[in-house]
Order: C-alpha cells, then structure tokens, then sequence
C-alpha cells in the first residue's frame, strides 16, 4: 500500500524525474536515507516504470502531431501481430492503443511537414495488407502535454 508520503514522492517526481534523494528528503521532511529507499523501494515495485526525458518535438524537426485511427481489414492473430510489427518498425508512430467503438487501433505520430504525414498514411499505412481504412487528424494546437497522473 501506498501512503501519503509515497504518494507525495511520487507526485514530485512526475514534475521533475531528477530530484536527487536530498532534494526529495527535503520536500518530504525525511532524511536523505529515508528519501532514497523509498523511491528504490517504489522503483522494484513498479510504481516507477522508468525514468525518461521529455524532448521538444518542434526542436527536432517534427513539426506536425496527428492522430490516425486504423480498422483492419480482418482479425486474427496473424493480422494483429503484422500490425504490431508495423507500428514497432515506424518510428513516426510514437503511441499505439486498441480501442473500444468503430476503431482497433489509435496511433499517435510525429512527422517532419504534411508531405511527410502524407508518405506516412499513403505510402507506409494504406499500403500495408491488414490495413483496410484509416482516418487521420493533425492537431493544430497542444492544451496539456503528458500531463502527471491523478494522485
């Protein structure tokens, strides 16, 4: 179980992953020690799957986010894991779920300019052999990025 003091690291830590066991001791009123086993503790835990860096897509040239529901032209084992091995071998495609209603899969995707989203959903998706439609939409502005989950 988790108390409020785990519950306090672990919101710290989704605002700033580099927090060091001082710093955590000092915001939680622990000692350094305390601070380090607990977050030690959360990690072999699960609790904290890994430790990452948020990079500017704009930055690196990724200037166009949009979001593609696929429908597979059939289902079964054999069509699901050729699609698996689509979406892990694209690297435009940074999030993938199945999905409840009309569509089985929502893609997350990061492409260069239009022509390059273009190439992506004609060239990479359509000509694909499971896939039989998508419907793609681009955003046009970003509200809240990867925010922290409910505590």
């Amino acid at each position: 179980m988790l108390d409020s003091i785990d519950l306090k690291l672990l919101a710290a830590l989704q605002r700033d992953a580099q927090l060091t066991a001082q710093q955590l001791g000092d915001l939680l009123h622990l000692s350094n020690s305390q601070a380090g086993r607990r977050r030690q503790r959360l990690e072999s835990e699960g609790y904290i799957k890994s430790y990452v860096a948020r990079l500017d897509p704009r930055r690196l040239g990724l200037a166009v986010q949009g979001f593609v529901q696929v429908h597979l032209a059939s289902h079964g084992a054999e069509q699901a894991n050729a699609f698996a091995r689509l979406i892990n071998t694209t690297p435009q495609i940074v999030d993938a779920w199945t999905m409840t209603g009309d569509a089985d899969y929502l893609l997350r995707v990061y492409c260069a300019d239009l022509p390059d989203f273009n190439h992506l959903i004609q060239d990479v998706l359509l000509f694909h052999p499971t896939i039989a439609r998508v419907h793609s939409q681009i955003v046009m502005d970003q509200l809240k990025t990867d925010g922290p989950l409910p505590m």
